[in-house]
């Protein structure tokens, strides 16, 4: 089926590293680029393997400073199998590569359904020979240490033999980024291969500063003839089988490589090494594990898959596979966050931000147990924010813009320009809104699975730090009678300091200020819910006050919001900012995305100007329905209107570059709302983005986690208008050319299998008879109830029927 599956056809190494990310294969555990396994790092392929958490730290020498990062681990590579025909007599010639122009009808078919990657093509010696051969990778999704690859090799014309080297391979390094490459990417060390029984090789390291062991085991069998010849070898950071088997004319011979990868953070083990090797031991053959992982790939495929004809419907699957890849049941067991650049490559150098914002809306309502794990990994590391916080002087705990292995600001303070050559001061970890972010997720993840004991005890822990630190950020201004949030820097990223000023970040960012009066009502609201018995309790625990309580509620009715020309101003100032010649910036240059490189290679700097890489004001629209935030402003002060909101929407589409992935997905979803007529092409845009690789390169780094999983809710939540509130699901729906058909099942908190579907102006919602409860929703305002085996459809505007 066209809509189940990606495919690319012939060979272009220009090209290639975008396939390899897409073609990633993963389990939430590990995941390993699409590469092909003849072919090691250069020549437009990168093999690269990462576990889920697996960080280690260096410090490197660049432009006469020690610049200190810690990055994801490109892991020992289990995918290398090659091959070469050998000649009747004489010595043999070189072994087959990608790069030899040998490789005729090149095929990759990525199969969405069962997690699995085919890759066939036709082999031509240097003698006219040819070899047909057929791969299918895959990474396993019920066992989550197995990889496993099989080979088929088919003579064409000709009888002979061939050497094949299947093998594990330690030489890799993080080279995956060009940019970062000045930086040590020499992470692993301590090396150490072997041979055990008949017919295993393994190899083992540690990374460097973090020490953690990894271990790989390998076998490899053969069917369909005898090898002719077979040994192994494992010396320095290699560890291989190497065989010759004989070829008959037509006759395939089947080579199997079945691989297990362990690392010292994984449970249940006594060490990697032990537990690799009777795992790669113990593992079913090559046909049994590929029926195991189909069935674990189609329990998943119930809970998450959306139906949406035509391409888009194609793309959103694919979306769909990706995170899932990362982001897996598996994940639950682990101490991870989400990583903005999935598994799938080294850019960010793996680091958690603020991308969950955009992933676990759409995990809550079908993964809900994924979305209180990746949750966990903020509360294990509230220490770290509430120590980073008391560094500067202020309550509460500060979450940092980047998080690693164990919640320290991994933030860079220098990064580099590669349009300029020169390394520049990187002020993002001002962007303290990511506790925002966190206390959203939390209240999001709650609103959804009703899960009381979780907002009343972790969320609490963090929801209430987080709104001490917004309280003590905010300074009260005695001229105007509001409180101010003073050097931030906000979602735009581009301004990081007013024009001709030495001091860091900007005043009062409008979402920076709203989503903080949020965070505080929020609290206020949990603290008012609590029964009395457990509010005491808390209060204990986190010594709050009636003093204290009674400050946050002042804040969060107090905040200073910018306003300039009738327009939410995107930060005090900002209005008063040059214009940019933005139709002579597009004629000189074109692509104008990373405006910021542009103008600092130029000399100047885009803070003098009302431009923005991404959605920042227009953020509050993605976070908040128009009533919500009508409400959080009109508790502020403020009247928002409808033709207030619209003027905002058009005063900031016509200065924002979209240097990020993220800014196509939100502004489609806040003109689905606004302007209709325009929220196609942002949306279009944003289901392109990586499959277009339409940032110009970014995607052969990994996959941009946070707009996939934006674009699935983009579906699920931005064009039904559906919120998680009290105990019902309150429905708005929205119709745009391109997306006015789609449906999928979801959960909310007792119910298990709840449908939707839009279609044009008919909503249909069912509930299975396996339910024991109906469902409470509230339509366009109207209260509905849709009892247990019951499916209803609604015309929006008209009563149920």
């Amino acid at each position: 089926m066209p809509e189940w599956t990606w495919e690319y056809t012939g060979y272009d190494p220009a090209t290639e590293g975008l396939r390899e990310a897409l073609c990633t294969l993963g389990n939430g555990c590990f995941a390993t680029r699409g590469a092909a396994p003849e072919s090691a790092a250069g020549h437009g392929h990168y093999p690269g393997t990462y576990a889920a958490g697996c960080y280690d730290r260096l410090v490197s020498t660049v432009a006469g400073r020690d610049i200190e990062n810690e990055d994801v681990v490109n892991l020992p590579n289990w995918l290398p199998l090659r091959f070469r025909p050998l000649p009747d007599d004489g010595p043999p010639g070189p072994w087959a590569s990608m790069d030899d122009g040998g490789f005729l009808d090149h095929r990759l078919l990525l199969r969405l359904r069962h997690g699995m990657l085919t890759r066939t093509f036709r082999y031509r010696a240097a003698d006219g020979r040819v070899l047909g051969v057929e791969q299918h990778r895959l990474v396993h999704m019920g066992d989550p240490h197995i990889g496993a690859l099989r080979t088929v090799f088919t003579p064409e014309g000709w009888t002979g033999r061939i050497e094949v080297e299947s093998g594990l391979d330690g030489t890799v390094v993080n080279a995956n980024v060009p940019r970062y490459r000045a930086l040590d990417g020499r992470h692993l060390t301590a090396f150490r291969t072997g041979t055990t029984g008949p017919d295993l090789v393994w190899l083992r390291c540690r990374t460097r500063t973090s020490d953690i062991g990894i271990a790989l085991a390998q076998r490899t069998t053969v069917t369909g003839g005898e090898p002719a010849a077979a040994h192994r070898e494992a010396a320095g950071r290699h560890a291989a089988h190497r065989l010759q088997l004989a070829l008959s004319d037509g006759r395939s011979v089947t080579v199997d490589k079945t691989v297990a990868l362990h690392t010292s953070h994984d449970r249940a083990i006594s060490d990697p090494f032990t537990a690799a090797v009777e795992r790669a031991a113990a593992a079913p053959d090559f046909r049994e594990l590929l029926r195991t992982h189909a069935v674990a790939w189609e329990h998943l495929w119930r809970r998450a898959d959306i139906r949406l004809p035509g391409e888009a419907g194609r793309v959103l699957r694919l979306h769909v596979f990706h995170v899932l890849q990362t982001l897996s049941p598996h994940t639950t067991d682990l101490d991870v966050g989400v990583p903005a650049r999935g598994l799938h490559g080294e850019a960010y150098r793996g680091h958690v931000f603020w991308d969950e914002l955009f992933v676990l809306p759409y995990l809550n309502l079908h993964f809900p147990e994924v979305s209180r794990a990746l949750i966990d990994y903020r509360h294990r590391r509230l220490p770290k924010a509430l120590l980073a916080a008391r560094q500067e002087g202020r309550a509460g705990a500060r979450y940092p813009w980047q998080s690693g292995s164990d919640g320290r600001d991994e933030t860079q303070t220098l990064h580099l320009n590669p349009r300029s050559g020169r390394w520049v001061p990187d002020r993002s970890r001002l962007q303290h809104h990511v506790g925002s972010a966190v206390a959203y997720n939390v209240w999001q993840y709650c609103q959804a699975t009703g899960d009381v004991k979780y907002l009343h005890t972790k969320g609490a822990d963090m929801l209430l730090q987080i709104a001490r630190f917004w309280a003590g950020s905010a300074v009260l201004d005695p001229a105007s009678g509001r409180y101010r949030i003073r050097g931030v820097v906000g979602p735009d990223e581009y301004h990081d300091a007013y024009p001709d000023s030495e001091a860091p970040g900007i005043d009062d960012n409008a979402y920076t200020n709203v989503t903080a009066a949020w965070v505080l009502t929020r609290a206020l609201d949990l603290v008012r819910s609590l029964p009395d018995r457990r509010r005491q309790e808390l209060f204990e625990r986190e010594t709050l006050d009636a003093e204290e309580l009674a400050l946050w509620e002042e804040i969060a009715h107090r905040l200073h919001v910018p306003f300039h020309r009738g327009v939410i101003g995107q930060f005090e100032g900002y209005g008063e900012l040059a214009e940019l010649d933005w139709d002579g910036y597009r004629e000189r240059y074109g692509d104008i995305r990373r405006l910021d490189r542009i103008l600092e290679a130029e000399g100047d700097t885009v803070n003098r100007y009302q431009a923005s890489k991404q959605a920042d004001v227009l953020m509050l629209g993605y976070l908040f329905s128009p009533a919500e935030l009508s409400a959080i402003l009109r508790q502020l002060g403020h009247r928002l209107t409808d033709e207030t909101w619209r003027r905002t929407v058009d005063h900031y589409l016509r200065r924002t570059s979209h240097g990020s992935t993220l800014s196509s997905l939100v502004h489609g979803w806040v003109l689905a709302r606004a302007r209709r007529a325009d929220a196609w092409r942002y949306c279009r845009e944003a289901l392109e983005e990586d499959v277009a690789d339409v940032q110009g390169g970014t995607t052969a780094e990994g996959i941009h986690l946070g707009a996939m999983a934006g674009t699935l809710d983009l579906v699920q939540r931005g064009l039904t208008g559906l919120e998680t509130r009290g105990d019902a699901l309150w429905i708005d729906p929205v119709e745009i050319p391109g997306l006015s058909e789609f449906g999928f099942t979801l959960r909310y908190r007792g119910h298990w299998g709840i449908g939707v579907r839009l279609c044009g102006d008919q909503l249909t919602v069912s509930v299975p008879d396996s339910e024991e409860s109906a469902l409470r929703i509230v339509l366009e305002g109207r209260p509905l109830t849709v009892s247990p085996g019951e499916t209803r459809t609604f015309a929006p505007g008209h009563d149920g029927r």
